[in-house]
């Protein structure tokens, strides 16, 4: 059960208002309507990173279960499973998320992926040994959305356990549209 109660819809703030009419019904956009417009630019940048971004998006998605897993997050890790799924990565990939870097399920890139985002996640400052193989695979503008990513699921993850943030209870029909995805 939330932490605090979700904000009644009559007092949003016009933008956060307008922004969560057009946003699936996530408790997590429901949640930060608290904050106000926040929920704006926070939805902008989220919408971005899924959509807009040059780094392979089950890289992406790997890194992103992986720091939910790590965060002790489990909305955020249910969430992006079904995001997983839709990308239609194998389920034997997506367990082994849950296992670490060494799962043989990975491809040598998963692996690193996997073993940088927990170096980041647990040390803050990626190592020269976890950096330096990623950096020979990656164009630095894939490292650098990589970083990002870990960093902005480290703070989702952050903000649905602090308050608790409750699954839904049915998937939301547009919950998990990716662009040039269908939600069938």
């Amino acid at each position: 059960m939330a932490r605090i109660p979700y904000p009644d819809s009559a007092a949003l703030t016009p933008g956060a208002a307008e922004t969560l009419a057009k946003l699936p019904p996530l408790n997590v956009f429901r949640m930060m309507g608290h904050a106000g417009d926040m929920v704006t630019g926070f939805a902008r940048f989220g919408n971005y990173l899924l959509g807009r971004t040059k780094l392979d998006p089950v890289l992406r998605e790997i890194a992103i279960v992986r720091v939910g897993i790590l965060s002790g997050a489990d909305y955020e890790v249910q969430q992006h499973k079904e995001i997983c799924r839709r990308l239609g990565m194998a389920e034997s990939l997506i367990a082994a998320i849950g296992e670490g870097s060494q799962a043989t399920a990975f491809d040598p890139l998963q692996r690193l992926v996997m073993a940088f985002t927990d170096d980041v996640v647990l040390n803050v400052r990626a190592s020269d040994a976890t950096y330096a193989p990623l950096a020979a695979s990656l164009t630095v503008h894939e490292m650098q959305e990589l970083v990002v990513n870990i960093g902005f699921y480290m703070m989702v993850s952050r903000f649905l356990e602090t308050f608790d943030v409750d699954l839904e209870s049915a998937p939301a029909d547009n919950a998990l549209s990716l662009p040039g995805m269908s939600n069938g």
